[in-house]
């Protein structure tokens, strides 16, 4: 398909730098499949689950992905900036690093931050700026020496507005955050609060857990002029089999998956066969949605609202409908919603196709 297709106009000011307080307290716009829009909030979310559902978040991790140090070369160094995009084993990252065409194979890279330094060395160099980064640590020590060197890696669209600070450390985390990895947060997932999960508790829908490490690659515009042109990043992703299994029975018996984000319902899809069945998932992912796609496994999708000509924005227009989703954007854009990772929510039933 044409990505143009996929453009829309946003006002600078609907991008949201900080989130709703409390979180919950965000506005959704809620979208079903035949009966048009409703405006309301994400503590309204029970009212659309039901006895028997099943919600499936992404307990990702958001690292301090984001370091700044010198290349040491010989008596000459340089500043430089690396965001950590993709662990490649004990003590090997791939990092888009700047400027990286001054980096050499073999420079050392020393990482300062307010908790310490972190030495690297320069391996492989990629296209569009990524190298591989082996580290002199590795495994868990190498992981306490990230957090300790680095910072919280915002959106590119917060960080070029305001730096990251002491409140982004719990805003850009959410309350499922566990399994770390991710360089962005699943932000659907940050919608929800304790009272917010009794209330879904208490109305007999059950939570299950997925991961998928968000990569730097979920903030890129598509640039190919046609989506068959387009290469997705690979980010890994986990669906165990006890949760597939329990994800499998509440299906038998009548229940809806309601998936919480984009990147859980792309776990979900990749672990479901043509009949919607899931099975065990411990894998990379690269799958791309795209009008035209029948969905498997997901019913519902809370999630925010994206980039124009983003992978994400052509996933929920494929889960609703093109026509649809340029409906619910225009009526959020003129109704004031905030948009992007901080942003509000809008809660879509699924198009049948």
């Amino acid at each position: 398909m044409r990505v143009d297709l996929f453009d829309f106009e946003l006002p600078a000011d609907r991008i949201a730098l900080r989130p709703a307080s409390p979180r919950d307290s965000a506005r959704m716009l809620v979208v079903s499949a035949k009966d048009g829009f409703e405006d309301r909030r994400v503590q309204d979310l029970p009212d659309y689950l039901r006895e028997g559902d099943a919600l499936v978040v992404n307990d990702s991790r958001v690292i301090h992905a984001r370091l700044s140090g010198r290349r040491l070369r010989g008596e000459l160094s340089a500043n430089v900036e690396a965001t950590l995009i993709e662990r490649l084993d004990a003590s090997r990252w791939r990092a888009l690093m700047r400027p990286a065409k001054k980096l050499a194979i073999g420079d050392r890279i020393r990482f300062v931050g307010d908790g310490g330094k972190l030495d690297a060395i320069v391996g492989a160099k990629g296209d569009e700026g990524e190298i591989a980064l082996a580290f002199e640590l590795n495994g868990p020590a190498l992981d306490i020496a990230i957090e300790q060197a680095g910072v919280m890696p915002l959106p590119p669209y917060i960080a070029g507005k305001r730096s990251a600070d002491a409140r982004d450390e719990t805003d850009y985390q959410t309350v499922f955050a566990r399994e770390a990895g991710a360089v962005a947060a699943p932000t659907a997932g940050l919608h929800f609060t304790p009272q917010l999960l009794a209330a879904i508790e208490a109305r007999g829908v059950s939570l299950h857990r997925v991961t998928l490490h968000v990569g730097a690659g979920t903030f890129l515009p598509v640039k190919a002029e046609d989506t068959d042109l387009h290469k997705m990043y690979e980010e890994f992703a986990r669906l165990d089999a006890q949760t597939a299994e329990a994800l499998n029975d509440m299906r038998a018996k009548g229940g809806r998956i309601i998936a919480v984000g984009t990147t859980a319902l792309r776990v979900l899809e990749s672990a479901a066969d043509e009949s919607g069945r899931l099975a065990p998932y411990a894998a990379r992912t690269g799958i791309f949605i795209t009008p035209g796609y029948r969905f498997r496994a997901v019913d519902m999708l809370l999630t925010n609202f994206h980039l124009p000509r983003s992978t994400l924005f052509m996933l929920v227009a494929a889960f609703a409908g093109l026509e649809r989703i340029k409906a619910v954007y225009a009526h959020a854009i003129e109704g004031g919603y905030r948009f992007y990772s901080y942003g509000d929510a809008c809660l879509l039933e699924r198009l049948e196709t």
